[in-house]
């Protein structure tokens, strides 16, 4: 079989596998939990490690492209597509240190197979980051289940048929070194999740997950400078990207601190602000194995099937949200809270009326972003898309719960 056809089969294996695992997980009690408390050990203080040395490699990396190949990228860029290897070799800092490192030589790994090692743990994290804010139960969960090792494989195997499909003579060490990577990284994270006993959670109301939401779009976009600057080995372009990068971590932080002290603040009950959280928490639950063969699916497999995929774990996300927070909205019911006599619709009917109207204004917002993004990566339209798409659903959600009874059912739970 081709390389595509391996990607779709590690598409449809890998959403399987999902599908299976990962209702079981959700299903499980919860950990005991203390107060809420910063870890040296939360995901996005390792990732931010992580980023670090990533960076640290692209620096090594010049030093070793100076010294022992005069400057030159093109003994490994030529095996690679267009848009690689945009070195800042003319920066007088890493033209110093090259100057000076000694026996520049033994650098030699920083072509691809230290970036090879480090790439699972940076998408991994990534993923965990978010998981970890909008509820720090699902990602000791997860982290701690058989989803981690699942996405684990799914990750490598993805990266391994991408290596394949643009073979080089470093081919054979980045998969030994992928395959590494892959059982060494899920013993980190569990072991740091296991340290992990924070109860952070976006509660199920306008600003927290307005916050959550801006707080997803500023790593996105730090994520895409490491990506563009980074894992392209393209450090030249991190002098461009650096005032985009600074606000998005400012802003992230301040999000970020809004956050801590929404945590603990009682959010307003409502049906379709409820149900948003809980069709985040099961989307974000359902697409962590497939997440990375889709993202290549796109681009080395069949889109459509990519696609595809995306949609059922998204419908899945929905059904499974409708089922908790109209089975909560029938407890209250019964406890005799809410009732018939109030001559409000069915809990069923508001529901299905306030997320009617969110989809629409998403959609337009969605449209209307792809429209004005700048064409670059399709990552760049895809995350535009998808902020505007929440930001209007989330408003128009809040402006159905605001309209309902104030005793409107619904969970934040």
């Amino acid at each position: 079989m081709n390389v595509r056809t391996l990607v779709d089969v590690m598409v449809v294996a890998s959403v399987v596998s999902a599908l299976a695992v990962t209702p079981r997980v959700l299903a499980r009690r919860s950990d005991p939990v203390g107060a809420a408390r910063r870890s040296v050990f939360s995901p996005p203080v390792v990732l931010a490690l992580v980023t670090g040395l990533i960076y640290v490699n692209q620096v090594l990396f010049t030093v070793y492209v100076l010294r022992v190949h005069d400057g030159d990228p093109s003994f490994v860029a030529r095996y690679l597509p267009a848009g690689w290897f945009d070195l800042a070799s003319r920066n007088p800092a890493l033209r110093h240190l090259a100057g000076h490192f000694p026996a520049p030589g033994l650098l030699a790994p920083s072509v691809l197979r230290v970036q090879a090692f480090l790439e699972l743990p940076f998408v991994l994290l990534v993923f965990a980051t978010v998981m970890r804010w909008l509820d720090a139960d699902l990602y000791r969960r997860i982290a701690r289940s058989a989803a981690l090792p699942l996405a684990s494989v799914s990750y490598t195997a993805v990266f391994c048929l991408v290596e394949w499909d643009l073979r080089n003579p470093y081919t054979v060490d980045d998969l030994v070194v992928r395959s590494v990577s892959a059982v060494l990284t899920p013993i980190l994270l569990a072991l740091c999740a296991a340290r992990d006993r924070g109860a952070a959670r976006t509660p199920a109301s306008v600003p927290g997950l307005l916050v959550f939401i801006g707080s997803l779009g500023a790593l996105g976009v730090l994520v895409l400078v490491v990506y563009d600057t980074a894992l392209l080995y393209s450090l030249g372009r991190l002098p461009e990207r650096l005032p985009l990068a600074l606000a998005a971590a400012v802003l992230l932080l301040g999000l970020r601190r809004v956050a801590s002290r929404l945590e603990g603040r009682p959010a307003r009950r409502g049906l379709t602000l409820a149900f948003l959280r809980h069709v985040l928490r099961y989307w974000l639950s359902l697409f962590f194995v497939p997440a990375l063969a889709v993202r290549y699916g796109v681009l080395f497999g069949t889109p459509q099937l990519a696609a595809g995929v995306a949609l059922v774990t998204a419908a899945t996300a929905c059904a499974l949200a409708a089922r908790d927070v109209l089975a909560e909205a029938r407890r209250t019911a019964d406890g005799g809270s809410v009732g018939p006599q109030d001559g409000r619709p069915p809990a069923g009917l508001l529901l299905a009326r306030g997320l009617g109207c969110a989809v629409l204004a998403g959609t337009g917002a969605a449209c209307l972003a792809a429209s004005l993004t700048p064409r670059s990566y399709y990552e760049v339209t895809l995350l535009s898309s998808a902020a505007a798409f929440l930001v209007a659903t989330v408003a128009v959600c809040g402006f159905a719960d605001a309209r309902s009874a104030p005793r409107s059912p619904g969970a934040d739970g």
